[in-house]
């Protein structure tokens, strides 16, 4: 207490004087007297102490904290480093404060990863709002779900919300398109591809339904290509391309209709 009470009294006593010659009109001289009283009062940043670090860079924070005109601390500009590291796509808050003499103290929160987004042959980490993180390699990519084209990381909550209403297949999804910026085509590990409808409660609808009936009949693995749901009540089926092989019959439980189509069966031709 005694200690940072002297503090105070060092700093009131240098800005005193610095006003005083703001008041003789001589500005430039205030703020220059200021800054050397200061230093040689030991008021200058000396440390810099980072919490809440997992992905950051931790040189790139001391280099925004770091970039200032003065190193006297009462003149650090504090909302000046806190909008140069929110500039950064990991740190979605900071709060920069001061610890006399010589510590300045900043506190980054983090943004969590939610997904991998895919778009013109690049991946990059984005969160559960789409803000993008940092390119990531074809080589190193995390367990997180992948999200292809354009404007598909600002669907990432929607993609969320559609797995966790269909929990049974979670382990075998591999990503999804967004295609034609309205609906989703799901990517399963075994090769199949979902076309689910246009809207998230009929998307939800319809996911939950294949869940159910992947349950009953195991549809996924069987050498289909691709199932599509995006007529409401009726469900199509493309057989491997191979020739010669066909996919096992499907007998759908009772409780399911319309039942999947035979192989062959023209699905709705649409582009998107």
């Amino acid at each position: 207490m005694k200690t940072g009470l002297r503090w105070l009294g060092v700093v009131g006593a240098v800005v005193l004087a610095g006003v005083g010659l703001g008041y003789a009109g001589v500005p430039a001289m205030a703020g220059h007297a200021l800054g050397d009283a200061l230093g040689a009062a030991g008021l200058v940043v000396k440390r810099v102490e980072i919490t809440g670090l997992k992905h950051m860079d931790r040189l790139t924070v001391y280099s925004a904290a770091l970039d200032q005109e003065t190193m006297a601390m009462p003149l650090v500009d504090l909302s000046a480093i806190r909008e140069k590291l929110l500039r950064y796509g990991w740190i979605a808050d900071a709060r920069v404060s001061r610890r006399l003499p010589d510590t300045l103290l900043v506190d980054i929160v983090e943004r969590t990863p939610a997904a991998i987004w895919q778009n013109q042959g690049k991946l990059m980490l984005v969160d559960g709002g789409g803000v993008p993180l940092e390119p990531v390699r074809f080589d190193h990519m995390p367990d997180l779900p992948l999200v292809v084209g354009p404007d598909a990381n600002m669907q990432v909550a929607a993609l969320t919300r559609l797995i966790q209403a269909a929990p049974s297949l979670k382990a075998m999804w591999s990503g999804a398109t967004w295609v034609g910026g309205r609906r989703w085509d799901v990517h399963f590990q075994s090769g199949e591809t979902l076309a689910l409808p246009e809207g998230e409660a009929e998307a939800h609808a319809a996911i939950t339904k294949f869940a159910r009936m992947d349950q009953a009949a195991s549809l996924l693995g069987r050498g289909f290509l691709r199932f599509d749901m995006r007529v409401p009540g009726k469900i199509y089926a493309r057989t491997a391309a191979e020739p010669g092989k066909v996919a096992a019959p499907i007998a759908p439980p009772a409780s399911e209709a319309p039942p999947i189509p035979p192989p062959g069966a023209t699905a709705p031709r649409d582009a998107t």
